[in-house]
């Protein structure tokens, strides 16, 4: 099966008759009603939006991708707000990609413009021995909602994942990436695109720990902030003293393009091993004037040579993904972004 494999979310609850047929490889029930996909309990953390989560959601997605099997098409998971007046919705999602088989997942959350609603979001994947997958958030909540979610991830021997977040709506964002690296040779990949303005706040925080020696992460994340919006990026690494030959790199970097926006990043190593190669790094900084006077030169409106920047800054961390039309379509959902603030 090619194409999108939706499975929808609608007010926290799967509802399976509008979802799209489901490859014989893929078992998945609805979490209230089905039989539960085994999880490693290292999973659960233990912060407010696990236990809000906890305590509210009633229903989301369980679900195995069968071992050795390879998925065709992108498993959708479509998170949607529905309703006409403000309410806090939440879902939680299990899922288990077994060993050997390989995967793509997309995750969206959507929501109406005018309502002050609350969605919360927990999804708990694990990775068997040498599984891969790609996971994709996009994020683009309505202009008044709050949005929480958590995505935790452990990573089998030889496996390896790849992350893509993009957060480009909702008035306040707290997104968590939380990832156990359990397996030798295993490999992770966290590419984040974080766009903010109005009077919006957006936090992505990640915590990633290497337990095991023989492993490889690396984290770039990309911010644009405008007029009076603010974002946070909370990224540790943490290395095991038994987790040797650890290879750990992760980088934050930012434009404020008005006065009153701002960005904060605080990215954080721990290391107990001693034969790691481990770097972190963060900038900050406004368009080059330089560049600006290049594009303006050759004809280029201000506000076009503005966007060309932004949109070449943003692109290179989605350069490398290997499904140009995801990655095209996560271009155009910048370039929505980049357009309402024209």
């Amino acid at each position: 099966m090619s194409g999108i494999i939706r499975l929808p979310i609608v007010n926290g609850h799967y509802f399976p008759e509008l979802a799209s047929e489901v490859p014989e490889a893929i078992i998945v029930s609805s979490l209230c009603e089905g039989e539960s996909a085994f999880i490693d309990g290292s999973l659960e953390a233990d912060n407010a939006i696990n236990i809000l989560n906890t305590a509210f959601a009633t229903d989301g997605l369980s679900m195995i991708v069968d071992e050795g099997e390879t998925v065709t098409g992108t498993i959708g998971i479509a998170n949607v707000f529905s309703g006409d007046k403000s309410a806090m919705v939440s879902a939680r999602n299990n899922i288990v990609v077994c060993d050997g088989a390989s995967c793509a997942f997309s995750e969206r959350h959507v929501g109406p413009s005018n309502l002050a609603y609350t969605a919360t979001s927990v999804t708990n994947l694990w990775l068997g021995v040498g599984a891969k997958a790609r996971w994709v958030i996009v994020q683009e909540e309505g202009d008044l909602a709050t949005h929480l979610g958590q995505l935790n991830v452990t990573l089998g021997e030889g496996s390896a994942l790849e992350i893509y977040m993009v957060n480009t709506g909702g008035k306040l964002v707290r997104s968590e990436i939380n990832v156990v690296v359990a397996g030798e040779n295993s490999s992770l990949k966290i590419r984040g695109v974080n766009l903010v303005g109005n009077e919006n706040h957006v936090d992505v925080t990640t915590v990633l720990e290497h337990n095991v020696p023989n492993t490889v992460s690396s984290q770039i994340f990309r911010n644009v902030a405008t007029e009076r919006g603010n974002g946070v990026f909370q990224g540790q690494i943490r290395v095991a003293q038994i987790a040797q030959k650890t290879d750990a790199a992760m980088a934050c970097n930012t434009l404020l393009l008005s006065d009153d926006c701002g960005f904060s990043a605080k990215p954080e190593l721990e290391i107990f091993a001693d034969d790691v190669l481990c770097a972190h790094g963060a900038t900050i900084a406004d368009l080059e004037e330089s560049h600006l006077f290049y594009l303006q030169a050759r004809g280029i409106p201000e506000n076009e040579a503005r966007n060309l920047l932004i949109k070449a800054f943003l692109e290179e961390i989605l350069d490398d993904m290997d499904d140009e039309n995801f990655a095209e379509a996560l271009v155009c959902r910048i370039d929505a972004w980049l357009d309402a603030r024209k």
